[in-house]
């Protein structure tokens, strides 16, 4: 491996292909929702070939593996540096890679090629039933592969964390992904009774979403930002254990806003009602942390395109996870609204402002530096800052399309006492929102063609300006090298 001046330690360097497969995926994920996008419109659109159920599979499941490789390769980037030693074994990391990259193409493949109960014959469902549970689709073979990819990645980052310095940052991160690889082994349960099922289900999914996933966000948010503003790691760490505190807090509990109408004791609307309500604190917490770090900053960064990504994470996150999430969380609201295009725009939201935007904000920081500088020129900076406003405008007019649909089909279909329209007339009569949601989709593919360009333009790496917010005088070209050794 290659020694990269702009790298403290070389074993960062196995983050690239993670970085590089995420985009990827990324890529792919953003292709089949296209698709779906029109099949809503044209209800035959490639079918045979690529039934509506399958490209939801494939594009719900590329998103999930494509942040999973986004947070793993933050993980080999991040901790080498601050725990200030090499990775414990940076062969183990591009073996995992490999054998993750190569799992789930075959599993999309699967997808694809395969008539479903098909594929759950041959990968041996009859053995342990674990299949055909929205988002826990794979095959009982890949969620074995899921499982030792992240023993592995967990043994060497957590090896690592033991061998070196102990931050907050890293003990966020691990508590994170820790909690990550556990819950996921509730996807191997699968219950008869269905009540069961639905709860072991929301324990992968809710609890992922709203709970451990929100550590790896903070950890990989307070990261860039202290890279990009040279803001004191006290003042971070206390943000980082209020924002966590909070999380865990209303989210654990908040689970019980999916227990509302699976069958499960009545005293669930309750609970779930009062902490689904202060789920939006621990985002709101994160944007306001975002904006202070931005504002207190001791220097200004190179790389100003991460610092965009970073603070638009904590405001879309605050949006989608926390107005939106509000929005139909209360039972007697979500009586009505559950399951209908308004889910559907929450979930869009939030995932794209707490969690692709955290993993771009880091390959953003990161990527460059891969690349043996420390920020990329101000053209390509240019273009990646006008990607994230085209992609977020693009979501945004998708958000709204699912919102105003989502209101129509419950005014519709949910709010009559009698003579409520059928599900199917009711799609008719919201078509005007689906083909708004579409445009809104092409804007999306343009920014991230923008966003996946930028990485090719050339020109020379950006300076860093260093003493502007204190007045200060500007320091010398070595004492600039210095910041980076």
């Amino acid at each position: 491996m290659s020694h990269i001046a702009t790298l403290k330690y070389q074993s960062q360097a196995v983050s690239k292909p993670y970085f590089i497969a995420a985009i990827g995926l990324f890529i792919g994920q953003i292709v089949f929702g296209l698709v779906m996008g029109i099949q809503y419109i044209y209800g035959d659109f490639l079918f045979p070939a690529i039934p509506f159920n399958i490209a939801r599979m494939v594009h719900t499941n590329l998103l999930i593996v494509w942040l999973l490789f986004g947070f793993m390769g933050a993980a080999y980037y991040m901790v080498p540096e601050e725990a200030e030693t090499e990775l414990y074994s940076p062969k183990l990391a591009l073996l995992t890679f490999w054998v993750f990259l190569v799992a789930g193409a075959l599993t999309i493949l699967g997808y694809l090629l395969l008539p479903y109960a098909r594929l759950a014959e041959l990968t041996g469902n009859n053995l342990l039933a674990t299949m055909g549970r929205e988002f826990l689709e794979q095959p009982l073979p890949t969620k074995v592969g899921i499982v030792i990819v992240a023993l592995a990645m967990l043994f060497n980052i957590s090896m690592t964390y033991l061998k070196g310095r102990k931050t907050t940052i890293t003990t966020v991160l691990l508590l994170g992904l820790w909690g990550l690889a556990l819950l996921f082994l509730f996807a191997f349960v699968n219950p008869h009774n269905l009540v069961r099922d639905k709860m072991y289900w929301w324990w992968v999914v809710h609890l992922w979403v709203e709970g451990v996933w929100e550590l790896i966000m903070a950890a990989l948010l307070a990261y860039v930002l202290i890279k990009t503003t040279g803001v004191d790691r006290e003042v971070v760490d206390k943000w980082i254990y209020v924002i966590i505190a909070f999380a865990l807090f209303t989210g654990i509990l908040g689970t019980a806003h999916h227990y509302y109408f699976i069958g499960l004791p009545g005293y669930w609307h309750l609970v779930g009602n009062i902490f689904s309500s202060l789920e939006p604190i621990p985002f709101f917490l994160m944007t306001m942390f975002a904006f202070r770090m931005v504002q207190r900053r001791r220097r200004d960064h190179a790389n100003q395109a991460a610092v965009l990504w970073a603070v638009g994470c904590a405001v879309m996150g605050f949006l989608g996870a926390g107005v939106w999430g509000f929005m139909h969380t209360l039972s007697f609201v979500n009586y009505y609204t559950h399951g209908t295009q308004i889910t559907a725009s929450h979930g869009h939201l939030a995932f794209y402002g707490a969690y692709v935007l955290v993993v771009i904000a880091l390959i953003s920081y990161a990527m460059p530096t891969l690349r043996g500088r420390v920020a990329n020129s101000y053209k390509a900076q240019s273009v990646e800052m006008w990607s994230f406003w085209v992609m977020s405008i693009g979501m945004g007019v998708m958000v709204m399309a699912l919102t105003g649909g989502g209101i129509l089909q419950v005014w519709l279909q949910r709010m009559p006492t009698e003579g409520a329209m059928s599900f199917m007339a009711t799609q008719d009569q919201i078509m005007f929102f689906y083909w708004m949601r579409l445009w809104g989709g092409v804007t999306f593919v343009l920014g991230l063609i923008m966003y996946v360009w930028s990485f090719f333009i050339g020109g020379a790496p950006a300076e860093e300006t260093f003493g502007q917010r204190r007045g200060g005088a500007m320091p010398s070209p070595a004492q600039r090298l210095h910041r980076y050794e």
